[in-house]
């Protein structure tokens, strides 16, 4: 293994301790863990609270700052933060109008999520959650039951942080961001695999001539193997897939062409170039288009899309101000 890290029980210490030290204006680290909070708390509006394992930088402390989230829970790479460890960042960020949880949908999120809401309410917060689910791939993994939830969690992150810099009350927080899992759809592919520090070896193996097709952000497998297609064919094959699952016909959609931390944003252009077209074809309006990387597998060579059928209230959320170290407007 050959990584740039010094001790692989530091990795996630050191790299949350680098991520404030470079962006000091948005970002303070709790004493409790990897936790990152808002630099000035937010005060009199609804708090987010976000998280997971780490090495899907910037998710999900990236996106903490105005506009989206308040706070972010690093677990050890592509392991669920404890109760513990969240709790302290419910109480960091906790006012007045309560605390919303946006938790993916890995079994061992949803439990220590949970488990850190319970032990918040019985100290007098308020705290309301929604489980992200975008990804079309497989419906029951190593990790979860039911959808995983995938890179489509970062629109969840916008567009309820959005709405809750504009003072609603937390009801209506959750109720937009349900509506946007509902609207959003993910599925992913890859060429390469990523290496955990902690296991010194890749997830899994591909030969020269395969790809994954459905692969999980912890490089879990997805539905098959296959031979490699060219970029335009594997657009395709993940296109079909996630437009059979919502009627997106005469829709307006933000696109995410998310990498998984080794796709060069040349191949990301690409593949964007494609689905533009496709959709143009269909008669899907894109409203709104993001590449690069929101959402990675540390260094796994893969690529995920995303398509939010939007309406007029996510437009307007999804387009208000942001400043946060991985999103700005």
């Amino acid at each position: 293994m050959k990584k740039f890290i010094n001790a692989v029980d530091q990795v996630e210490n050191q790299m949350i301790q680098g991520m404030v030290k470079a962006y000091p204006k948005h970002l303070r680290k709790l004493d409790c863990g990897n936790v990152v909070v808002r630099a000035e708390k937010k005060e009199g509006k609804v708090a987010l609270i976000s998280g997971g394992g780490s090495g899907h930088e910037p998710a999900h402390g990236g996106f903490v700052g105005e506009g989206m989230l308040d706070a972010a829970v690093a677990g050890a790479v592509f392991t669920s933060p404890t109760p513990d460890q969240i709790l302290e960042g419910i109480k960091a960020i906790a006012t007045d109008k309560g605390v919303l949880m946006v938790v993916k949908n890995y079994t061992g999120d949803v439990m220590n999520f949970e488990m850190a809401a319970e032990m918040a309410e019985m100290e007098g917060i308020t705290v309301k959650h929604v489980v992200t689910n975008d990804d079309v791939a497989v419906d029951g993994s190593l990790y979860t039951v039911g959808r995983r939830g995938v890179a489509g969690t970062v629109f969840v992150h916008k567009i309820a942080g959005a709405l809750a810099e504009t003072g609603a009350d937390l009801d209506a927080v959750q109720s937009v961001a349900q509506k946007v899992i509902d609207n959003v759809r993910t599925m992913g592919a890859a060429i390469a695999p990523c290496t955990v520090p902690a296991a010194g070896k890749p997830g899994f193996e591909l030969n020269e001539d395969e790809m994954e097709v459905g692969i999980g952000i912890h490089g879990e497998p997805g539905t098959h193997k296959e031979s490699m297609r060219t970029a335009d064919e594997v657009a395709d094959l993940l296109l079909d897939k996630i437009l059979a699952d919502i009627d997106y016909s005469g829709s307006e959609v933000a696109v995410m062409i998310n990498g998984s931390g080794a796709t060069p944003l040349m191949e990301l252009f690409i593949i964007n170039n494609h689905v533009a077209d496709v959709l143009a074809e269909k008669g899907i309006k894109v409203y709104r288009t993001l590449v690069g990387e929101y959402m990675t597998s540390i260094e796994m060579q893969g690529f995920s899309i995303s398509l939010l059928k939007l309406d007029d209230q996510m437009k307007e959320l999804l387009d208000a101000k942001a400043d946060t170290p991985a999103w700005k407007e």
